[in-house]
């Protein structure tokens, strides 16, 4: 029998019923049949603030920021993690700031594998969607800074699931965006 797996979800999108949301559902159903434990963050109903570039990650005993925000709990839950994956539309084609907040704190990460390698080699994966039709702009927009920050952090990327010219609510049910974001467990 394959190896479970802990997996961290976080995705950023303040629509429930939305796209993206659809794609994590898809990949976390998916994982839940292969017997890995989900652990799911949504970061638009959390508290998370952004970051202060104070640059003393980890001073605070084993907290990651030393503000106290639900960060901190998501930090704790990645550190555990065997695979991270990030959920989210694009934005005035970037990030929405729902998930950006997370993503800036994980310099803390970064700056913890400063002093050791506890972080580095963890999987991670991506799950978009945008409006536009040009899945280029998604690559622009979330799939090169994606790239760049888990190089950074040493991560391994399994894949990426980038869905472009959905808008409604629903639309990514006439793609095939569901169907590949639930294969990406294939890669676990």
């Amino acid at each position: 029998m394959a190896t479970t797996k802990h997996i961290v979800v976080i995705t950023g999108s303040p629509r429930r019923n939305g796209n993206s949301f659809a794609m994590a559902r898809a990949f976390t159903d998916a994982c839940e049949v292969k017997g890995h434990s989900v652990t799911r963050f949504d970061a638009a109903f959390m508290n998370v603030r952004g970051c202060m570039a104070c640059e003393r990650c980890y001073e605070k005993s084993d907290q990651a920021c030393i503000f106290n925000d639900d960060f901190n709990t998501i930090a704790r839950a990645v550190e555990t993690a065997d695979l991270v994956v990030l959920a989210c539309p694009v934005y005035w084609y970037s990030f929405p700031a729902q998930i950006k907040a997370v993503l800036d704190k994980f310099f803390s990460f970064y700056m913890r594998g400063k002093q050791s390698d506890i972080m580095k080699g963890k999987q991670c994966a991506l799950l978009s969607c945008l409006e536009e039709t040009d899945v280029e702009i998604g690559n622009e927009s979330v799939r090169a800074p994606y790239l760049r920050a888990i190089e950074l952090l040493g991560w391994n990327s399994i894949g990426e699931v980038i869905v472009p010219g959905v808008d409604e609510a629903g639309a990514i049910k006439s793609t095939d965006g569901e169907e590949r974001a639930a294969r990406l467990v294939e890669l676990i």
